[in-house]
């Protein structure tokens, strides 16, 4: 496992940009698979987007694609995500996950992440 801490969060309007960071306790970012998910207060955690372990692919879930964007900076041991064109439905707590074992079929299942962190809030006013 790694450890694992979101900052960036915070209240803004619907249209504006945050990003989030998530870096790790010093360890590399190479060999794992790393993402986002989000979880709103009475909903189940939702997948965002991500890398997978060899960080050929990238993924998006449909209700952020195009005005999400995942990005690493492996000198930084940082995973970043710029969210522009925010909506009131985004607001949730995001957290960063960390596997070096997922396969490629389950990234975009939390249960498949052994690393987490702690979470950072986003709300979005309308």
């Amino acid at each position: 496992q790694v450890q694992l801490a979101e900052s960036g969060g915070g209240l803004v309007q619907a249209g504006d940009s945050l990003r989030l960071s998530c870096t790790t306790s010093g360890r590399t970012l190479n060999g794992y698979a790393m993402a986002w998910f989000r979880q709103a207060p009475g909903n189940e955690r939702e997948y965002v987007s991500g890398f997978s372990r060899t960080g050929g692919y990238t993924y998006y879930a449909d209700s952020v694609r195009g005005r999400f964007t995942i990005s690493r900076d492996n000198g930084k041991n940082t995973l970043y995500l710029q969210m522009n064109n925010l909506k009131p439905e985004d607001a949730a707590v995001y957290y960063c996950a960390a596997s070096r074992s997922v396969i490629t079929s389950q990234l975009r299942n939390h249960r498949a992440y052994d690393s987490w962190g702690q979470g950072t809030l986003v709300t979005v006013s309308s």
